[in-house]
């Protein structure tokens, strides 16, 4: 579980973050929602350690992030798994080495044990015997399933995903989607999503926080978000390209 306590975040005397306060569920699948310069980017970012917050608290299993000594907080870097925006692979390394590389930055595993662990990770995440592979030989999917095996190399406890369906086919997102929730759930980590894909929202938002020029504006689950009053949430809601969709649903709902 990851709680955040009123945080406050300025950049240059602008306050981009106002007082918002959370809770993210370990096991579920936790989304941040909001317009292009609402300040969930920049929430993201303070949570993964990124940026310094101006006031407030970050607490990792009743753990305050701002307290802990240098030594501490490379020890909860070693518990978080990151899934960037264009998975961030390295283009010069096989399949097998970019996933390699958080154990050979801070384990002392084996090679044996690294091999092994990689290995099932590949597996997990459907897209074994792949491991000589270069990220040019790969579908935008398939770099993003590497981008996953990567990130659950060192079997975290906290997973962040950063857009994870950015530049993919709606097919291909509900195949990611399906599986950061299916780890989420097998695995029991707290996972945390900034997205502003409403599909996302739809299948796989356990929890969901939408914030609203950097304070929070609603917070609920994917079957709530359909029933709320709340103006600004709707106006994103229905901006999206499933507004149509969406406002069927809705409107089955008001009906009944």
């Amino acid at each position: 579980m990851i709680e955040i306590k009123n945080i406050v975040k300025s950049f240059e005397g602008r306050e981009v973050l106002k007082d918002v306060s959370t809770v993210f569920e370990k096991g579920k699948t936790n989304l941040i929602i909001g317009q292009s310069g609402s300040g969930k980017t920049v929430l993201l970012k303070c949570i993964v350690g990124l940026f310094d917050i101006d006031g407030g608290e970050i607490l990792f299993d009743g753990r305050n992030n701002a307290s802990m000594n240098f030594q501490e907080r490379g020890l909860l870097r070693q518990e978080i798994g990151m899934v960037f925006q264009n998975g961030a692979l390295f283009d010069s390394l096989t399949v097998e080495e970019n996933v390699r590389f958080p154990m050979d930055m801070f384990t002392e595993m084996t090679m044996k044990e690294k091999l092994d662990r990689l290995n099932f990770c590949l597996e997990r995440v459907n897209i074994k015997d792949s491991n000589h592979l270069y990220p040019s030989e790969l579908s935008g999917g398939m770099r993003k399933r590497v981008a996953i095996a990567r990130a659950i190399a060192l079997n975290p406890r906290y997973l962040f995903c950063d857009e994870p369906n950015s530049g993919l086919d709606p097919v291909t997102s509900i195949l990611i989607d399906n599986l950061i929730k299916e780890i989420t759930a097998e695995f029991d980590i707290t996972t945390i999503i900034n997205t502003h894909d409403m599909n996302s929202v739809m299948e796989i938002g356990d929890n969901i926080l939408f914030i609203s020029e950097g304070e929070k504006g609603w917070e609920g689950n994917s079957s709530q978000i359909f029933s709320t009053r709340n103006k600004k949430l709707n106006a994103f809601v229905f901006a999206s390209p499933f507004s149509k969709q969406l406002k069927e649903i809705k409107q089955m709902e008001d009906d009944e």
